[in-house]
């Protein structure tokens, strides 16, 4: 898990105030290694940090996924859930079931992209791809989703 300092440092240096809230909403999502929505980390924090808002929540997740700091993922019902990312360009294995997240490679995705060039004579500059389905150990529990 990346430290309030690794964390802070890539929130620094955008033209944004560096506030304590945006560390701490930070700090949680990186702790919590599954997708969760801007409510239910806002649930989590709100015992140790019962001054941070819910809009806080928001605008600090937000702000993330402009950093690349986090991604923004749907889940039914066209809810958002955010998962904390490293800074390299991957993509991610969702569960469903149990919200857990997997980066992908970029490099299991570049014959894909090199037949779109080939086949459709389209390069592709940027690809955003999350891949929806069940982990292994939800498979092997039977979840549903």
């Amino acid at each position: 898990m990346p430290t309030a300092n690794t964390l802070a440092a890539r929130m620094s240096g955008t033209g944004r105030r560096l506030t304590t809230q945006r560390v701490v909403v930070a700090e949680a999502l990186a702790a919590a290694k599954q997708a969760l929505s801007a409510q239910e980390l806002f649930e989590r924090l709100r015992a140790r940090h019962p001054r941070i808002g819910l809009a806080t929540v928001y605008r600090a997740l937000e702000h993330q996924v402009e950093l690349g700091m986090a991604g923004r993922l749907e889940r039914a019902g066209h809810v958002s859930a955010y998962v904390a990312c490293q800074p390299e360009h991957h993509h991610h294995l969702v569960c469903a079931a149990c919200q857990r997240v997997e980066d992908l490679d970029e490099a299991l995705l570049r014959p894909l992209l090199r037949s779109v060039d080939e086949r459709h004579d389209f390069q592709v500059d940027h690809a955003r791809l999350d891949f929806y389905g069940l982990c292994a150990r939800c498979r092997r529990r039977g979840a549903r989703t």
